[in-house]
């Protein structure tokens, strides 16, 4: 490009190639210097129209050549500077030029060159014959200015992504705010544009329309939903996701209202108090809207949406059939007579077209989608309403798996606290402190537990086991084994009679709930540590039930991991099981986990290591350890499994 005083402001690598010249060297010098001067073209060049032809050029080693190029003003009569640009530049050398200037001047697609600050640089001609610009697009201006389509300001937003990181965008849809035809949309594309060094100099966009009917861009918005519905089963994201998905491409405002109180710590719809003219029908999960501000929603997500007992919303839940009003009725005597704080609002924003669909899941309905239109001035059509049912269709079975999902996980957690001990202590003879952090996946909540149980005289029982599997069956059995694991240790039993004992119970339990007697279900499977502690004697007998051996941290800081042989998991039936003994100065610390505390690297070998720095130093206090070593080993929280950590100190027995 040239500027107004004929220096050169923009140099890009095709340039560079062409001339010889580095962008160092180019920028800023005059641009006649990159001409022959004695060349009879350069008068009608600069003249002030556009100039398509053969000239020629000086490189950068002082040779002459030929070159076909063409200068296109920036405004009407150069004023503003030139672009320069040719087949040597982007295409095969020798490419007549006047099919270039076809390309750009007289094809259906539109192309507009903006700068960094998405300001218009340049445009073909084609910009005049397509409804999405301005009768007179004006070089310089904005690009919410220049555009005449609904919604500019969502394409101001991707062209700053495109420029942000490079990465094209194709099939963007551009509606027109006055369409010749309602159904006429155009085709966009966005691509940076880089110059050397890959600096990027602005976004091109390329525009043509996009064939009627609407089976291409439903199409489209029906994968866009599959890719992003569906990744969470958290019920509030999956159906904020479909409403995004909706907006703008279909309608202007979509709420996501359902039945059963999200979060489902939220009272229950029936147990809220009705006012005079409204009852509380739904909770409202998602909502999106063309406006940031939400200006057409009542009620922000998490929260009870009141409607009239009689009113589209309340037939749709009972009849389970779509509503479909095309031109909204705001006229005395209609529904919305009966809803005052809800037309004040349709009259404020302008909703004029109203679609609502049941969402339906396994012969439940879950609640409604509402569609509306209010800048878009096309009412919904029918083929509209076939695509957001379609679209209620495909997501609401996913919204009803996140809510199954999350009931079963807030009742799994509501178990495992109740069973889990609230106060553990190990009197005068440990210290203990403890985290617990339940698994964040698909499956559910594990069933990770420990205990610390007092003994007579100064002994104590260390215990921490991990039942297999997720969910409720988890932690019903968690409890199973806790309780078992403390009626036996009351027995003063050794570390390893209590783990046959508990393969054999866990066993019974396992057959009396099959007909056949032989199964056992991978539920009652658990890996488990019994460890007891001595004062007197300062030794700690283990015995293990396939569970990692536990960390022992001397008092010199250094870190060591006991050599406890591993038996098989509790609920096999093999009940062979093995005890180690080993002696602990005073001030020692036990440390028992879980295997969830050091496979977050999917490398227990690795887990291992990790575990063994973070343990190792000067220990401040026991509670700040745990803090500390599952921050380290856990920095983002548990994925795949709970995390159960117990950190014991020894303390000599009283004279």
């Amino acid at each position: 490009m040239i500027s107004a005083d004929m220096t050169v402001s923009v140099w890009t690598g095709a340039a560079e190639r062409l001339w010889g010249y580095s962008a160092d060297q180019a920028l800023h010098s005059p641009a006649k210097g990159l001409l022959v001067s004695a060349a009879p073209e350069i008068p009608r060049i600069f003249a002030g129209s556009p100039w398509s032809g053969r000239v020629r050029i000086r490189r950068c080693d002082g040779h002459e050549s030929a070159a076909d190029l063409r200068f296109t003003p920036l405004d009407t009569d150069g004023g503003a500077g030139w672009l320069v640009w040719g087949p040597n530049t982007f295409g095969r050398p020798g490419l007549d030029p006047a099919a270039v200037d076809a390309l750009f001047h007289h094809s259906p697609i539109s192309l507009v060159i903006w700068d960094r600050e998405l300001r218009c640089v340049w445009f073909n001609d084609s910009v005049h014959n397509q409804d999405i610009y301005s009768s007179e697009p004006e070089l310089g201006g904005y690009v919410t200015d220049v555009v005449r389509a609904r919604h500019p300001e969502f394409l101001e937003r991707a062209m700053a992504r495109v420029l942000h990181n490079g990465v094209p965008l194709l099939g963007y849809e551009l509606w027109p705010t006055e369409a010749r035809a309602p159904d006429r949309y155009y085709c966009v594309a966005l691509i940076r544009l880089d110059g050397p060094h890959g600096r990027p100099l602005g976004v091109c966009s390329v525009a043509v329309q996009a064939s009627t009917g609407q089976e291409v861009g439903g199409l489209r918005l029906l994968n866009e939903a599959k890719s992003r519905i569906g990744t969470d089963l958290d019920p509030l994201v999956t159906s904020q996701r479909l409403a995004e998905t909706a907006v703008p491409n279909l309608a202007d405002y979509v709420t996501i209202d359902l039945v059963e109180a999200v979060p489902l710590d939220k009272e229950p719809l029936r147990r809220l108090k009705s006012t005079d003219t409204s009852i509380p029908g739904f909770y409202r999960a998602g909502a999106a809207s063309i406006h940031d501000d939400l200006r057409e929603s009542l009620w922000a997500r998490g929260t009870p949406v009141y409607v009239p007992p009689a009113s589209p919303f309340t037939t749709v839940l009972k009849n389970r059939r779509s509503y479909f009003e095309p031109v909204l009725d705001t006229s005395p005597g209609a529904w919305l007579d009966n809803d005052p704080d809800r037309a004040q609002v349709i009259r404020q924003t302008g909703m004029h077209s109203l679609i609502i669909v049941p969402l339906q899941a396994r012969g439940a309905t879950l609640g409604i989608a509402v569609f509306v239109r209010s800048q878009n001035p096309v009412p919904f059509s029918k083929a509209d309403l076939a695509l957001a049912e379609e679209l209620a269709a495909r997501a609401a079975l996913i919204i009803d798996n996140a809510l199954r999902y999350t009931r079963e996980r807030t009742a799994a957690l509501a178990i495992q606290r109740a069973l889990m001990p609230h106060h553990l202590s190990g009197g005068s003879t440990v210290e203990v402190a403890t985290r617990y952090l339940p698994a964040d996946t698909h499956a559910g909540v594990g069933g990770d537990w420990f205990d610390v149980i007092q003994l007579s005289d100064v002994r104590v029982a260390l215990v921490v086991g991990d039942v297999v599997g997720h969910g409720i069956n988890a932690a019903v059995t968690m409890g199973h084994l806790r309780a078992t694991t403390r009626a036996l240790s009351k027995l003063e039993l050794p570390p390893a009679e209590v783990l046959h004992l508990m393969d054999e119970l866990a066993v019974d339990i396992a057959r009396d709930c099959f007909d056949d007697g032989t199964s056992t279900p991978s539920a009652f499977a658990a890996t488990c540590l019994y460890c007891v502690y001595d004062a007197k004697s300062q030794r700690c007998t283990m015995s293990s039930a396939g569970h990692p051996p536990p960390a022992i941290i001397f008092p010199d800081g250094s870190v060591d991991f006991a050599e406890v042989p591993p038996g098989a998991p509790i609920g096999v039936g093999l009940g062979s099981f093995e005890s180690t003994e080993v002696k602990l100065p005073d001030s020692s610390v036990i440390g028992l986990y879980s295997d969830g505390l050091i496979e977050t690297e999917h490398d227990v070998d690795r887990g291992l290591q990790r575990l063994r720095t973070a343990l190792a130093g000067p220990i401040s206090s026991l509670d700040d350890l745990c803090t500390s070593v599952v921050d380290t080993l856990a920095p983002d929280g548990p994925m795949d499994d709970d995390i159960a950590l117990l950190l014991a100190r020894t303390h000599p027995a009283a004279d």
